[in-house]
């Protein structure tokens, strides 16, 4: 029996009081109900099922508190796992993420995945192994999270990917994925699991609303209001590329771009990987190519601060560390034009990517453990 049928998803108050022990573990027992709006006795009655399903488990008393020290609450991160695939124009990641939400087996198959059932054939070898180098029971595994460039065309949620994901294409791909792995499937594309992968493991653990810029072989992004991703009526919120009319798409901050500038200039770069591994500023084209891509990449920034106005706006995807930080020193920031009695309205912070590895890989595994158990 898979463990998504033993271990049902939790109810909306229990998703509640997960998602606290997950931000603050080890937390106090007596200090949990302080960050809900529920009674005593409800955290109580809460906690006291969780603990029987085997999702918490006490432990030791924190040091240094008054009076009758109360047992901590954590996360049992052993008690279910998650599978996530990251699928990219150049390579395609595979991660196991415990309870916990943790990363505790990433592989990434250095391949063009051009051909879908092969592509599949080897993920599916390749979570075999991981889970038995790792001893992790087939039956502990609550499900599947898919992401993939590019954005969705119809109400099964099949992708429109770029060129080298035609096979991936303008098809549902949830029948396909749950027969292969025997799980069931969520599917995003990789900016909005990117942001997910961000909320849980990144800048969101000190910001509840921001936007993520995935900047990958295309340009796109998604969006976290309050602690919880906003997919958009048909899935595509976060599609920042729209707003640049076909002429100008060409020097909107997609990294494909970027690469053919490289090339032009004698920089051999075959993939967008090998461009994130191994970055040098001083590559001639990078310059030229900033000047004329910042433009573009303002009035992206400008109308998210304008629509949305985040806390923070997320410089991630497969961008290399170093090119983020020369985009954020050179953008135009709206509080920088002339404005009424000479003050401007308060701004987003722009920062790179906090998550330690592939945001987007990360936030696939982490899709089933989000829709099931946290908020």
């Amino acid at each position: 029996m898979a463990a998504s049928e033993g271990s049902p998803s939790a109810s909306e108050n229990e998703r509640l009081i997960l998602d606290i022990v997950r931000r603050h573990e080890p937390i106090a027992r007596a200090t949990i109900t302080a960050h809900t709006n529920l009674t005593q006795q409800s955290v109580h009655r809460l906690v006291e099922t969780l603990l029987t399903r085997g999702l918490l488990c006490t432990g030791a008393p924190l040091k240094g508190m008054r009076g009758q020290p109360s047992p901590t609450i954590q996360l049992v991160r052993h008690a279910v796992y998650s599978v996530g695939i990251s699928v990219n124009t150049d390579a395609v990641t595979l991660s196991l993420a415990d309870f916990g939400c943790n990363i505790i087996a990433q592989q990434t198959l250095e391949m063009v995945p051009s051909d879908r059932r092969a592509t599949l054939a080897a993920l599916s070898r390749t979570l075999q192994s991981i889970l038995k180098e790792h001893a992790v029971s087939r039956d502990r595994l609550i499900g599947l999270g898919f992401a993939m460039s590019g954005f969705f065309v119809s109400d099964n949620r099949a992708f429109n990917a770029p060129e080298p994901l035609r096979d991936w294409s303008l098809f549902d791909l949830r029948p396909e994925l749950e027969e292969i792995f025997e799980l069931p499937v969520w599917l995003e594309n990789n900016a909005t699991t990117g942001a997910i992968g961000e909320s849980l493991r990144g800048v969101g653990l000190w910001c509840p609303t921001f936007a993520y810029l995935s900047f990958n072989y295309g340009f796109g992004g998604g969006l976290v209001l309050e602690g919880k991703p906003y997919l958009g009526f048909h899935g595509n919120a976060g599609e920042f590329s729209v707003i640049y009319t076909p002429e100008e798409s060409t020097r909107r901050p997609a990294l494909q771009y970027l690469i053919a500038a490289l090339r032009k200039n004698g920089i051999s770069i075959v993939s967008v990987e090998e461009l994130r591994q191994n970055f040098d500023p001083t590559w001639p084209g990078v310059e030229d190519w900033l000047a004329e891509t910042m433009p573009a990449l303002d009035r992206s920034i400008a109308t998210l601060i304008g629509v949305v106005d985040p806390q923070a706006i997320v410089f991630g995807g497969q961008l290399p560390a170093e090119l983020g930080r020369m985009m954020i020193s050179r953008l135009n920031m709206p509080s920088g034009r002339r404005h009424r009695y000479g003050v401007a309205p308060g701004e987003a912070r722009l920062v790179l990517s906090e998550t330690k590895g592939d945001a987007a890989a990360i936030g696939a595994a982490l899709l089933p453990l989000k829709f099931r158990y946290f908020l």
